[in-house]
């Protein structure tokens, strides 16, 4: 099993795929007909993302397939080679939420930002994040166990 995409409920399809495109080097897919509306599927190596256009009114909670309302998702995230230079490049296309925040403690090098893409989605960026090797994922998974579930959830924030 892998990864497929992440679907996003948007105000303005064509500002959220231009923003993604522009800043992380997505690329037009699909578009798939619906009614009225369409469906923009677009591609960052094996990443993709599913457009939606957004339907945010009270009698419409939500389908199936999710909620309805814009900026439904939790955040989204990318890996970079330096924080700090796409953050120059992105000046103030959008807006920061959170950091950058370092996790030298956990990796070294392991720096990440938040911001807010034109929906109010959050999208995560970082450097430095690296997966854990066969040892240290056994070692990891034999505490696992022993630990309050609390402790087990592998979040590093909130």
């Amino acid at each position: 099993m892998h990864w497929a995409h992440v679907g996003l409920n948007c105000r303005d399809q064509r500002r959220t795929e231009e923003f993604y495109t522009r800043w992380f080097g997505f690329r037009r897919a699909r578009v798939v007909p619906v009614g009225d509306r369409q469906i923009v599927f677009l591609r960052n190596g094996s990443a993709y993302l599913e457009l939606f256009p957004a339907r945010d009114a009270p009698d419409n909670p939500g389908g199936a397939d999710g909620p309805t309302q814009p900026g439904s998702v939790r955040h989204l995230a990318f890996q970079t080679d330096s924080v700090d230079d796409f953050l120059a490049a992105l000046g103030d296309a959008a807006e920061v939420t959170l950091g950058p925040l370092g996790f030298d403690d956990v990796i070294p090098g392991w720096r990440t930002v938040w911001l807010r893409d034109p929906d109010g989605v959050i999208v995560e960026v970082g450097q430095g994040f690296r997966d854990q090797d066969a040892l240290e994922l056994d070692a990891a998974h034999s505490s696992d166990h022993a630990a309050p579930l609390s402790e087990r959830d592998g979040s590093l924030h909130a």
